[in-house]
């Protein structure tokens, strides 16, 4: 038995920074092509790590100097890493570009928040950017801080914009326990959706066919608005559906951050995940998949 090949010494290298939930899901589909180094922060997920088929990488972006072990580690990145809390920049971004090695490939998960609202309009990728609250204006910094490097380093990004994230256990299930209420049919807003798995596939996808400084929308083909988006669970799951307020009452009932979730309305044009990265989603539409983790809950 060659030993460089079962351990898989000879493999191309996969960087995956911030390796939370999409990150494991992302681990599966690469782990037999890339020996994969993953970095985390804790390392009481070292163990995790491990088990899952990588290589665990304790390291901190919040801490330059910790990211030296990974200078030049790896030609392909996948940074799923979140903008720090507060402040107008992603200083996280901007440490980790400082050891990415020359000619690297990157994919980067930003938000589709990065486009404010629109108003309930078709969104395409070409868009300009209008965030309308820190943590979008964070993203559109990282976007930057990327494309920059890019041009710097002659390395290759893709940005995968994602919208609002679900799975069987990322659902809206305690918000409807807790009978928080939803805006008003007339006052509502559009919202866009994709599962984790199908973020975890885009990501593979990305590393080979996106196209260099290419924006890629990765929402799958749902045009909900977000009052109806929690009676399909709601429905499926067997829970009340929340009471609906207007938006002059719905101010007074919710936090300013849940607010500004539900003061944004848009619809995504996501073609060209079928035309350039020739994606096939697994789950193409929410009230489908959401019916089908019901039944699964209940068998």
């Amino acid at each position: 038995m060659n030993t460089k090949n079962k351990f898989g010494f000879n493999k191309p290298r996969l960087l995956i920074v911030g390796c939370g939930d999409v990150g494991m899901r992302l681990l599966p589909l690469v782990r037999e092509r890339f020996r994969v180094f993953a970095v985390t922060s804790q390392p009481a997920r070292c163990a995790a790590l491990r088990a899952a088929g990588a290589v665990p990488v304790v390291a901190d972006l919040d801490r330059p100097a910790t990211l030296k072990r990974l200078a030049g580690l790896a030609q392909r990145v996948v940074h799923l890493a979140p903008p720090p809390p507060d402040g107008a920049l992603d200083v996280r971004t901007r440490n980790l570009t400082a050891i990415l090695p020359d000619g690297a490939r990157v994919v980067y998960v930003s938000t589709t928040g990065v486009y404010g609202d629109r108003g309930g309009a078709p969104t395409p990728e070409t868009t300009p950017v209008a965030p309308r609250n820190a943590r979008a204006r964070r993203r559109v910094d990282a976007e930057r801080v990327l494309r920059a490097w890019a041009v710097a380093s002659g390395g290759k990004v893709a940005i995968l914009r994602a919208p609002g994230i679900y799975a069987a256990d990322r659902l809206p299930i305690e918000r409807l326990q807790r009978g928080t209420p939803a805006l008003a049919r007339e006052d509502d807003v559009y919202t866009n959706h994709i599962h984790a798995d199908d973020l975890a596939r885009l990501c593979a996808l990305a590393l080979f066919r996106a196209r260099p400084g290419r924006v890629y929308n990765a929402s799958d083909d749902s045009r909900l608005k977000m009052g109806d988006y929690f009676d399909v669970v709601a429905d499926a799951f067997g829970l009340p559906r929340p009471p609906r307020l207007a938006r002059a009452d719905l101010e007074k009932a919710v936090s300013p951050m849940l607010l500004s979730f539900m003061s944004e309305s848009r619809q995504l044009d996501n073609r060209r995940l079928a035309t350039e990265l020739r994606a096939r989603l697994l789950h193409p539409r929410v009230e489908e998949t959401v019916a089908a983790l019901a039944r699964t809950t209940s068998a």
